[in-house]
């Protein structure tokens, strides 16, 4: 990769962190809004023959916010919210939070995130799929990639 493509990856990684660590920040003032996600959790799975801890719940919330705001992957969202630069989640609210997300539509997220990439950093049918796929990068699977690039332009 050249030096100039390197450098607007960076600018647009620190941009989708940014983005992130924006929406931590407005998840955590908003305690009100938070508290009545985790009650309504709460009462939902108090329905059922065991109930779901708040931190599986809010596990979950944030896969979703990831999957569908950010676009990205299954396994980039599964990362994020287990590494501990990002939410350090325990194993076992990553696994129920990866296991109850539905809904989300893959290869919408990477061709989205093609998209962005072919728009903002005006690079190559190829660069975009190695983008798409390096663990690296966004991490989507090659199916998913070439989903995206095949309907890139369509």
């Amino acid at each position: 990769m050249c030096p100039k493509i390197r450098i607007k990856f960076a600018i647009y990684l620190l941009t989708g962190l940014s983005l992130a660590a924006c929406s931590d920040d407005s998840a955590d003032t908003s305690s009100s809004s938070t508290t009545d996600t985790t009650s309504k959790l709460a009462s939902t799975s108090s329905s059922s023959s065991s109930e779901v801890p708040a931190e599986y719940g809010a596990a979950l919330d944030k896969a979703k916010s990831y999957a569908t705001t950010m676009n990205m992957s299954e396994q980039g969202v599964r990362d994020q919210l287990s590494s501990s630069s990002g939410e350090d989640f325990p194993d076992k609210a990553v696994n129920y939070a990866m296991k109850n997300l539905t809904g989300v539509d893959w290869n919408k997220n990477a061709l989205e995130k093609a998209k962005s990439y072919q728009k903002d950093m005006d690079m190559s049918d190829n660069a975009i799929r190695e983008q798409l796929t390096s663990s690296a990068g966004e991490k989507f699977t090659a199916t998913q990639a070439e989903y995206a690039i095949q309907h890139l332009n369509g």
